[in-house]
């Protein structure tokens, strides 16, 4: 078995087709069909079944995906280390962050890199499961992360970037739009925009509803923070989420609450990273991760929202 097997058989998955699968790789449609077989000869499966919506991997071939895939990204990584003392460091690194985190500062660091690296492929996936960003870390496919709380030792190695601050998104109407600080129970009974089940952001609201002892109204979910901040500057009700996620045009709308809510931040890196995970590490600790900069009551005075420890609801997101 070779790489390129391995290769051509993830884009086949990927395409639905050996045609679109070459046209994707740039190759002749012969070639593709040929290594396919080849490889199923070899391991002596059927790894596609035919069916009306195209090529489908079967269940044998699902599992032999799944780590095909990871061993292509560990060639690319063994490649784009080998070049790491090269001035063009090659070669793909794939970035995963749980929804709503470094959603401000992310952008910044992958284009200094980019401007650093011009030739370097980077994947970014936003995961709002902390589960599927588990999943893909024990596949081996992520080379850094941004996640809410701690790393599982050993797996990964974890660099604390700073504290993400929550704050609440407001109607433009809304009366405690006049306050510099929005209590929790304020707004207690109105109708929540909040986010999909067993996400990260939601697993936030959920334990600071329970801790205050609140049970609000639910009158959506969403998938998406930009979302979430949309509707709640619509009037459809009031959201949560890192000061970080709110999108520009719309920090007027936002408040800090009380008591004061924050995640950690932690970049997990995987151990013995090569020169592409450091210099993002590097770019990412540049960024301000516990000063928002957003205006309050529209005076234009700039508010550190960061509360003393004793006094800030430390929300961990495993």
């Amino acid at each position: 078995m070779t790489l390129r097997q391995f290769e051509y058989a993830i884009a086949v998955a990927e395409a639905g087709s050996v045609t679109a699968a070459a046209e994707a790789l740039r190759v002749a449609q012969p070639s593709v069909s040929q290594q396919i077989r080849g490889l199923e000869r070899e391991l002596g499966v059927t790894l596609f079944s035919r069916t009306p919506a195209g090529l489908v991997p079967t269940a044998v071939g699902r599992a032999f995906l799944r780590d095909a895939e990871v061993a292509v990204r560990a060639a690319r990584r063994a490649e784009a280390t080998a070049r790491g003392g090269a001035e063009e460091l090659e070669g793909e690194l794939v970035v995963a962050a749980q929804m709503g985190l470094g959603t401000r500062q992310l952008p910044g660091a992958l284009s200094a890199l980019r401007r650093r690296y011009p030739r370097l492929e980077i994947t970014v996936f936003e995961e709002a499961n902390p589960a599927d960003l588990e999943r893909l870390a024990r596949r081996g496919v992520v080379d850094l992360g941004l996640i809410g709380g701690v790393c599982e030792e050993g797996l990964y190695e974890g660099h604390h970037l700073g504290d993400e601050e929550f704050v609440v998104v407001l109607g433009p109407e809304h009366a405690r739009l006049a306050e510099e600080r929005v209590e929790l129970r304020e707004v207690a009974r109105e109708p929540w925009i909040r986010f999909d089940q067993g996400s990260a952001l939601d697993g936030v609201l959920r334990d600071v509803l329970r801790d205050n002892g609140l049970a609000p109204t639910t009158v959506a979910r969403v998938s998406q923070t930009a979302t979430a901040v949309r509707w709640a500057a619509h009037g459809l009700g009031v959201t949560l989420l890192p000061a970080s996620a709110v999108p520009p045009g719309f920090e007027h709308l936002t408040r800090p609450v009380l008591p004061a809510v924050s995640m950690p931040t932690v970049a997990a890196v995987r151990p013995g990273a090569g020169v592409a995970e450091m210099t993002l590490l590097e770019f990412l600790r540049q960024e301000s991760w516990s000063y928002t900069g957003f205006p309050g009551n529209g005076s234009g005075t700039v508010h550190n929202w960061v509360m003393p420890p004793s006094t800030t609801n430390s929300v961990p997101v495993v």
